[in-house]
């Protein structure tokens, strides 16, 4: 039951839009600084680390995504215009 309530979080929070979080992560931010032991402040803790998880998740998917387009041919017809290693024996 705790895997599928975290798996509909995690949902949610890949429905948001980073740009919409990162307007948010100045107030998370500055709220988490101010430390105190009240519900309100754990809860701006877990908001500040959602919205700093979006923001890796994002950062890591971009970086792989660059690295696989330089290591990946662009043009299929490049990638067989090698002749073939095997030769035809009649």
């Amino acid at each position: 039951m705790l895997e599928k309530v975290l798996d509909d979080i995690a949902e949610k929070i890949l429905a948001f839009d980073e740009s919409s979080l990162a307007g948010l992560w100045g107030k998370y931010k500055n709220k988490m600084e101010q430390f105190d032991t009240t519900k309100e402040w754990e809860k701006a803790v877990i908001i500040f680390f959602i919205i700093n998880s979006v923001r890796v998740k994002n950062h890591i998917f971009n970086e792989q995504i660059i690295h696989r387009q330089k290591n990946e041919p662009n043009d299929k017809k490049t990638q067989n215009s090698k002749p073939p290693y095997l030769k035809l024996v009649k």
